[in-house]
């Protein structure tokens, strides 16, 4: 079932409206926007929600009502979290929202915002394991995705605002609240890899990989040792609010709370020991839309859910994908351990986008269907994964490996990977022309290595389908990436 559904997300520091597209177990943003309003921006000094942010979350709201009345939607999840939660004057900004936009606020105990952020990093990276952390600006969630699931989160107060946001940074102060507060909880969350989930870690991301110059600048599931997290924590804990507004990648309104959030990961990382950081696009938000899914649709793989998601976007006949993962896949079953074939979830992801190139100008398919993979808003995939799909699809309709970024495929595949990726495309691209993309035809013809061969098949009475120069060249090409020789079993 597909459907249009919205989240308005009533935050410490921002209130936004994302509207989905959902779309099976696949999740897509439509719309986008925020408003930093700062609700909790005083709530440490008065206890009450920030006067201006009060004013400014309202207009918001009104906006964001006036905008939903456009869209055929499916429902509207209006949540509110830490400063709305904590703040005196909590209730009754939930009632006048109510009153102005209609909108019935459910306001987040520090429990069910910790299972939310959770389920969307689940979200987008199934066979996450690990501590998520989701960094707000009041509040932090912890919670461990390999606990029971009546082993409830924590919510602790280590925001930037709670830490003395927006003052400009007093590190010695700010170290010790947050040692404190993570104390208690070294014995609890033993674990050595941890999620993390927020705008300002995001920015946090984004900041190393400009300054290590890294090709692919995609902050989901990007990951890094711990020990480099806490190299760029220090780096830009320590900076002035002058120096801070001169990198770029940072969201202006973001300087005033970056210190705090960095200060916040270094000591998580070296209080509670994580050695290895994933950072994750998927949030709270994510995971209201993923809990609410039956569970049969949770249990997807999100990458070759988004895969057939973004197919059928496209046009693509989803059955083509599917003879072409098991046909490729049967071969793959035959190959020796020396040929190394890519894993099955790759295979099928590659194989339901095989066709992406059919709506793209003839001159230029294979740059821009490759740019697509690469970039296209999927989760469920690791940055060498994403990095192989692109390869793939490259090679799929150009016959060449992929060589027109050599730092991505270098720094992040390899030359084996790149191998690899290759030779899956040209299986692809044997395939889709062998069988003129055609799902019962490519049914009849078998591919496999048979010792030194490539063998090239057909089922009797199709035999006439192995022939033509192209379906040979094709065959030939797949034949000598694998150095095999090529054997099309003759016909009568």
């Amino acid at each position: 079932m597909n459907y249009n559904t919205a989240v308005i997300d009533i935050g410490s520091n921002s209130v936004r409206l994302v509207i989905y597209r959902v779309e099976g177990r696949s999740i897509w943003p439509i719309f986008n926007e925020k408003v930093l309003a700062g609700l909790g921006r005083d709530l440490k000094l008065t206890g009450a929600l920030h006067k201006g942010g009060l004013k400014e979350s309202l207009i918001a709201l009104r906006r964001f009502k006036a905008i939903l009345e456009s869209y055929d939607l499916n429902g509207v999840h209006a949540v509110a979290t830490a400063a709305v939660r904590e703040a005196s004057d909590g209730p009754d900004f939930v009632a006048r929202v109510a009153l102005e936009t209609g909108f019935q606020v459910r306001v987040l105990s520090g429990a069910e915002e910790a299972w939310y952020s959770a389920q969307g990093v689940r979200c987008g990276h199934l066979d996450a394991h690990g501590v998520v952390g989701d960094l707000g600006g009041s509040s932090l969630e912890l919670i461990d995705l390999d606990a029971p699931a009546e082993v409830a989160g924590v919510t602790l107060p280590l925001g930037p605002f709670a830490l003395g946001a927006p003052q400009p940074i007093d590190l010695n102060r700010a170290t010790q609240q947050i040692r404190e507060q993570l104390e208690p909880l070294k014995g609890r969350f033993i674990n050595p890899y941890f999620h993390a989930v927020g705008g300002a870690w995001r920015n946090l991301a984004l900041i190393w990989m400009m300054k290590q110059h890294y090709p692919l600048q995609i902050v989901q599931q990007f990951e890094m040792p711990a020990r480099e997290a806490v190299s760029i924590a220090r780096l830009i804990a320590s900076q002035s609010l002058s120096s801070l507004e001169k990198l770029p990648g940072v969201s202006k309104r973001r300087i005033e709370n970056i210190s705090y959030a960095a200060l916040v990961l270094q000591g998580l990382i070296e209080e509670l020991k994580f050695e290895s950081l994933c950072f994750s696009a998927f949030g709270l938000r994510e995971g209201l839309l993923f809990d609410a899914m039956p569970e049969t649709l949770r249990r997807d793989d999100p990458l070759i859910a988004g895969c057939a998601s973004l197919g059928a976007r496209l046009g693509i006949n989803d059955e083509l994908g599917v003879a072409l993962a098991d046909w490729s896949l049967e071969f793959c079953a035959s190959c020796d351990q020396a040929l190394s074939p890519p894993p099955e979830k790759l295979v099928r992801a590659a194989a339901k986008l095989a066709d992406i190139g059919a709506c793209l100008h003839p001159d230029h398919r294979a740059d821009l269907a490759s740019d697509q993979v690469l970039r296209a808003p999927i989760p469920g995939q690791s940055h060498e994964e994403r990095v192989f799909l692109a390869c793939a699809l490259y090679t799929r309709y150009s016959g060449d490996p992929y060589t027109r970024e050599p730092v991505l495929t270098g720094r992040i595949l390899g030359e084996d990977g790149l191998l690899q990726a290759t030779r899956l495309g040209l299986l692809l691209r044997l395939g889709c022309d062998l069988s003129a993309k055609s799902a019962p035809l490519l049914g009849r013809s078998h591919i496999r290595q048979d010792g030194d061969n490539l063998t090239l098949s057909a089922k009797a009475g199709w035999e006439d389908l192995l022939l033509g120069e192209q379906t040979r060249r094709r065959a030939k090409a797949l034949a000598q990436s694998l150095k095999l020789n090529l054997n099309i079993i003759s016909y009568t």
